[in-house]
């Protein structure tokens, strides 16, 4: 089974409900899983599982390795996928799973962008809410954002998640938008993250490291 995810430019408040490639129902034991498609992630890094046209199962998300999905009945710690499967693959059959057998509920979609945050207007808080408040958390998340400022690019609703997390951000150099790993862009051994950026190649490398100073 596996799930072709789609990293795309995106309005944060709207998941592209089309995103995914549908995967084949399958049959567990006695229960025929159903179709279903994995959007792109919302503003708060969640991915939607959707059956139908507009019904939401579940959104998959991961944190410090571990993934997690939301649903009707709450929220459950999948721990980390096996080895080489996707967390989202994993997540997405999960919930699949779990609504064939009627244990969780679905939810119309537009319900649940009614529910997503909007863009932050001006600073975002220092840290994410999840992570402690403490001094190598505050003097990391202190370099991340001096690092955002230097390669343009905007945290819009979350503080710094940690190096390993996923973290929403606005491309400053054009219209991208999604999550992205602190650790990714950081770069390695001293030298620049890929000037590549993001899926599709932003504005091209060529003027990404014209107009950035720490490539040149």
């Amino acid at each position: 089974m596996t799930t072709e995810l789609l990293e795309r430019p995106a309005t944060v408040t709207v998941p592209d409900t089309g995103a995914g490639r549908l995967i084949v129902p399958a049959t567990e034991g006695t229960t025929t899983v159903p179709t279903y498609r994995v959007g792109s992630p919302d503003i708060q890094c969640r991915y939607p599982v959707i059956v139908g046209e507009d019904q939401v199962i579940g959104r998959a998300y991961r944190w410090h390795r571990d993934w997690f999905v939301l649903t009707t009945e709450g929220e459950r710690n999948l721990r980390r996928p096996p080895k080489g499967t996707p967390g989202t693959e994993m997540a997405a059959a999960h919930l699949a799973e779990e609504y064939a057998a009627g244990r969780i509920g679905a939810v119309p979609l537009d319900k649940v962008l009614a529910e997503t945050p909007t863009p932050l207007c001006g600073p975002v808080p220092l840290l994410h809410p999840r992570m402690p408040v403490n001094d190598r958390n505050i003097e990391s998340a202190q370099t991340a954002f001096a690092g955002l400022r230097v390669h343009h690019w905007r945290a819009v609703l979350t503080g710094f998640p940690g190096s390993d997390n996923h973290w929403f951000l606005s491309c400053e150099l054009c219209p991208w938008e999604g999550p992205k790993f602190w650790s990714h862009l950081r770069g390695r051994n001293g030298e620049p993250p890929s000037a590549r950026r993001h899926k599709g190649g932003c504005i091209g490398e060529d003027k990404v490291r014209r107009l950035i100073p720490a490539y040149q």
